[in-house]
């Protein structure tokens, strides 16, 4: 008999020293007081593996489960044996590193994983802004140039965040979360960032972070420079070979086709409902990460008061 049922995780924080506060405020979890720079919502990464938080499989992770119950877990449309993605929270209290990542042509030359992103924009406060390419007609020695100068914030494509809009960022694109973000990122499942400029911070003991810039060098993609935003017009924001975003604003009790193909990872952005299945129900709230098994079928639901806003992830 198949146990699987919507599953509920237990998120595993990062206290990265640009990182806010925002997260369990925002979403009514009750954590200490502290830094909560990122929140990997739906891991199986080994640097932050997430637990399942309801139901009999309870403290569970998926790589407990996924040797067993991959296809029904991931579908028929996942390649490999892992979970492909990693969904998590940021809350940017001040800039994060200027950074880049590999893709998958070059990520084993610098012995890093592939990682393409994008990010959703929860949150932003007043002029909150982004960092994502390069601008027209900077090439390899402009790019040295300004790292010598300490110039970065010039030859950087600066972009606004504005709640509900989202950008893509492939691996091989410069890029940097300005301070103020609140975001929502679905990426490969990777935890490589070659940080190329920190913005001259230092710790208590006056030491900077480490770069690494002969990677960096090696992966950025200089022609990869246009514009990095999603189209938010319609249902689905993004749709990529890695990963397909789908936003839900759902003001009525709504069918979701589930067939096999791909798990529906849910974050529930904004309101509250029921999510309600063949076998059960059960309660969502705002800011809460669900993973709907491939092989669960057809789901449904019923929003709570005026509405409620899903965001879907799937594997297209």
């Amino acid at each position: 008999m198949n146990p699987l049922y919507p599953l509920r995780f237990n998120p595993v924080y990062k206290d990265y020293l640009w990182g806010g506060s925002r997260i369990p405020k925002a979403f009514n979890r009750e954590l200490p007081d502290g830094v909560y720079a990122e929140s990997w919502e739906i891991s199986t990464h080994p640097d932050g593996a997430t637990s399942i938080a309801n139901g009999p499989l309870a403290g569970k992770t998926l790589s407990d489960l996924l040797p067993e119950y991959k296809t029904e877990l991931l579908g028929t449309h996942v390649k490999g044996d892992d979970f492909p993605l990693l969904i998590k929270l940021i809350d940017a209290r001040d800039k994060l590193s200027v950074q880049v990542h590999p893709n998958d042509d070059n990520a084993a030359a610098v012995e890093g994983e592939p990682k393409t992103e994008m990010w959703y924009f929860l949150e932003g406060a007043a002029g909150a802004q982004i960092y994502c390419g390069l601008k027209p007609g900077i090439g390899k020695e402009e790019f040295l140039q300004a790292m010598e100068d300490k110039t970065f914030a010039d030859i950087l494509q600066a972009i606004p965040a504005q709640p509900g809009e989202a950008v893509f960022v492939p691996g091989g694109r410069v890029h940097a979360i300005g301070e103020g973000c609140l975001i929502l990122e679905i990426q490969q499942n990777s935890n490589t960032t070659y940080r190329i400029y920190d913005w001259d911070r230092t710790d208590a003991a006056g030491n900077a972070r480490e770069l690494h810039i002969d990677k960096a060098l090696q992966v950025i993609d200089w022609k990869n420079n246009g514009d990095p935003h999603c189209d938010v017009r319609g249902t689905t924001i993004e749709s990529c070979e890695y990963f397909q975003l789908d936003r839900h604003e759902l003001t009525e009790e709504t069918a979701f086709p589930n067939i096999g193909k791909s798990f529906q990872a849910l974050f529930v952005a904004e309101g509250a409902g029921v999510i309600r299945w063949a076998n059960g129900e059960d309660v969502l709230s705002a800011g809460q990460s669900w993973l709907i098994p491939a092989g669960l079928g057809d789901y449904e639901i019923i929003p709570e008061g005026a509405a409620c806003t899903v965001l879907c992830t799937t594997i297209p």
